[in-house]
């Protein structure tokens, strides 16, 4: 009894949450911690910790889709995680080479058009793992509908550095001239070189931080982040809404601020100069209050000086 009543009690929570919704993210990143510590507590090993995060990630791809979100990005295996014990490693690999290969064969991956992509320092997995990796980029390399990154042998302070080290290398080299240095020359020398800039950030099992993960395409875009005490194999759908509702709360403050400055660089000034504080006003109106509102409408009317 007990138990159906947590599944009507959960069920009828998803759907509220699902109301509250009204946008969604275009770009998911999740770190997937806790699978060691919730095998731990079930009273197994770390291979059947992983094996349960499995399941999840096929959860939330499907999550992802329903509700339209265009890129997810997982953070499978970190440059750190190297250091875990050989017979933990060597599981893990193995169940990172079946999932890839399986993820690549599976017909709902391709009757939705998922990418698969690896990114990270892929040369320095074992070779199953690799050629598991080139199996589903092949697979998978005409599709754009909807986009998977893993990352692999990842490590966000190590990816910055080697794009810093290739830039340096340009530039000795005569190929790169300093002056032309620009976010896209970094962009182009980065692991994940087509990955979109990252909206919200999850991550499992308790901790608040963001690990090094993804610090470009995150960090730069202000993402939302979210974290919540769940391991990962306990990851559940009502969370992954909740964190959607974070990342709609954020974007709400993050428009507000935005107009806000705006109107008040207009307030002090309202010159020419100033036409793209105006285009922010006006782009995020919507997130002032009516009296702000009224006055942003007032200052757009205000006649122009010449130039």
């Amino acid at each position: 009894m007990r138990s159906w009543l947590k599944r009507q009690w959960r069920a009828g929570y998803e759907r509220l949450l699902r109301r509250e919704i009204s946008g969604t993210p275009t770009h998911v990143a999740v770190i997937q911690d806790g699978n060691r510590r919730y095998a731990r507590e079930q009273g197994g090993d770390a291979p059947d910790g992983h094996r349960e995060g499995a399941q999840t990630t096929e959860q939330v791809l499907q999550w992802c889709q329903d509700l339209d979100i265009e890129e997810l990005t997982l953070y499978a295996f970190s440059t750190e995680n190297f250091e875990r014990p050989q017979e933990e490693l060597d599981p893990l690999f193995d169940l990172l080479a079946r999932k890839l290969r399986e993820f690549a064969d599976n017909e709902k991956v391709h009757e939705n058009e998922v990418r698969i992509r690896a990114i990270g320092d892929v040369s320095m997995l074992p070779e199953r793992v690799r050629s598991a990796v080139r199996y589903a980029d092949e697979r998978t390399r005409d599709y754009d509908r909807f986009v998977l990154n893993i990352a692999l042998a990842y490590g966000g302070r190590n990816e910055l550095l080697s794009a810093a080290r290739t830039v340096g290398e340009s530039v000795e080299a005569g190929d790169l001239d300093p002056a032309d240095i620009d976010v896209g020359t970094i962009e182009d020398r980065l692991y994940g070189r087509s990955v979109r800039d990252v909206d919200l950030i999850i991550r499992t099992g308790g901790d608040e931080r963001t690990s090094n993960f993804l610090p470009w395409h995150a960090n730069g875009n202000e993402a939302a982040v979210f974290f919540c005490a769940p391991y990962w194999p306990e990851f559940s759908k009502v969370d992954f809404l909740r964190a959607i509702r974070t990342y709609e709360n954020r974007e709400q403050s993050w428009r507000q601020t935005r107009a806000r400055r705006a109107l008040a660089l207009l307030r002090a000034f309202g010159t020419a100069e100033l036409e793209e504080a105006r285009t922010v006003v006006d782009r995020f109106r919507d997130s002032l209050s009516g009296e702000e509102r009224d006055e942003a409408n007032r200052v757009a009317e205000e006649p122009q000086p010449a130039d």
